[in-house]
């Protein structure tokens, strides 16, 4: 689970996708407010290529550039939001939504967090570490992670799931280590900003009926469709 959480399991994998989409095109759409042509707006290059890796529909792609870039004569209006708190069993979580209706999403967020905590500004974050997260996956057998991370400017890197690699970054290098790492063997598959637990819990140290109702607030809270992405107290 480690910094950023995701739906496990085939089932909770399919029911995400239409969610999926739907994040995604807002990340989309605020991407292409600095220009509708991804060869010269690196944030829109990003998410475009996250979008096309998860098969995203090109007329959902069209459609939320062009309504980010303006071209459609519709306002796009999100206000970037950050509910702090406490999932069942003292798991630290940051929740971060995009919302054109922070009254909508306030009760919401009050209503999901009564299975753990909903705590204030600063209640947690202090125990997270801000930085830039960059998943990639090898070009060819033999890229090396460590001496990719080295010449490109990455501060740290870990295993990432299906063989691909989390490189971890000062926020401000973001952009910059991910257009190096292609030179040093590595595809880029996603690049954001996110949070990074300085003193996970270890899943080993809950029992499978406590780590079940984590998993299962947890996946509630994905579910609403104002949160972008999910960021937890948990290792591994």
């Amino acid at each position: 689970m480690g910094a950023q959480w995701k739906a496990k399991g085939k089932e909770l994998a399919a029911n995400a996708k239409g969610r999926a989409f739907g994040k995604l095109a807002k990340d989309i759409m605020i991407a292409a407010r600095n220009g509708a042509d991804p060869a010269s707006n690196a944030r829109l290059r990003l998410v475009v290529e996250q979008a096309r890796k998860i098969s995203m529909p090109k007329d959902t792609l069209d459609r939320a550039i062009k309504k980010g870039a303006g071209l459609t004569g519709e306002s796009v209006s999100f206000e970037h939001v950050i509910y702090e708190g406490f999932a069942p069993h003292q798991v630290a979580v940051m929740v971060e939504c995009l919302t054109d209706n922070v009254n909508r999403t306030a009760p919401e967020m009050r209503v999901l967090f009564r299975k753990g905590q909903l705590g204030t500004s600063g209640s947690v974050s202090w125990d997270f570490d801000h930085v830039g997260m960059i998943e990639a996956e090898p070009a060819d057998k033999g890229s090396d992670p460590e001496l990719a991370a080295i010449e490109a400017g990455a501060q740290d890197f870990e295993p990432g799931e299906e063989g691909a690699t989390l490189f971890l970054t000062d926020p401000a290098d973001l952009d910059l280590v991910s257009r190096a790492l292609p030179a040093h063997g590595f595809t880029v598959l996603s690049a954001k900003l996110g949070y990074k637990p300085k003193n996970p819990v270890d899943p080993a140290n809950l029992s499978a009926e406590h780590l079940e109702e984590v998993e299962a607030f947890l996946a509630a809270i994905d579910a609403n469709d104002d949160v972008q992405n999910v960021f937890v107290g948990l290792a591994g």
